[in-house]
């Protein structure tokens, strides 16, 4: 729910708050706190805290909570008299019983690309290939288009909105690979490393 506008979620069978702490220490894309109904940064904290307290495992979390934020996290909507929403362990586990019914097609086939870091994955589209970084909104889109391709690096904010941070062309003819190496190096770059306290 909100309460004065500010996004609170209720585990109604702890009788508690879900904190954003633990998801922080995995993945830091919202920092503020959480949020729904869109696809951006605090959804996506939302998602890797919900999968991590209903699943207690950092590994099925940090796989699928992209997913869980695009399927369910974003078309979250207060409604009913209490103005909320409910979500339960069955709307979980059916959620995450579809994403695992997905599969990231990288572009060797459906292998972990050796082209790419770990934290990478790739989803070919029907007109693009994505490349979507699991710990940041940082996205490579890959599209053909007339003569030459296009490469863009770039970020998912709060409101949604892909605000372009840096772009390739070159020749259809030309092998993408290394545009796309290129691009992905300047998004790990861009992302400071945390400081040790």
């Amino acid at each position: 729910m909100r309460v004065d506008g500010t996004p609170v979620v209720l585990k109604l069978t702890d009788h508690e708050r879900l904190s954003p702490d633990r998801s922080l220490e995995l993945v830091r894309h919202s920092p503020a706190g959480f949020d729904w109904g869109y696809v951006g940064s605090g959804p996506a904290q939302l998602a890797c805290a919900l999968l991590l307290d209903y699943y207690d495992d950092e590994s099925v979390t940090h796989q699928h909570y992209i997913q869980f934020r695009n399927a369910v996290v974003s078309q979250l909507v207060c409604t009913g008299p209490a103005d909320c929403w409910h979500l339960t362990g069955d709307d979980i586990e059916t959620a995450l019983a579809d994403c695992n019914e997905h599969h990231a097609l990288t572009p060797d086939g459906g292998k972990p690309s050796p082209s790419l870091p770990a934290n990478w994955n790739a989803v070919n589209r029907t007109d693009r290939t994505v490349f979507q970084r699991r710990d940041i909104d940082h996205y490579v889109v890959l599209a053909e288009g007339s003569e030459e391709w296009l490469v863009i690096l770039c970020a998912q904010g709060d409101r949604a909105y892909p605000a372009p941070l840096d772009h390739r062309t070159l020749p259809v003819e030309n092998n993408p690979a290394s545009a796309v190496q290129a691009l992905v190096a300047e998004s790990n770059d861009l992302v400071k490393p945390e400081e040790d306290i």
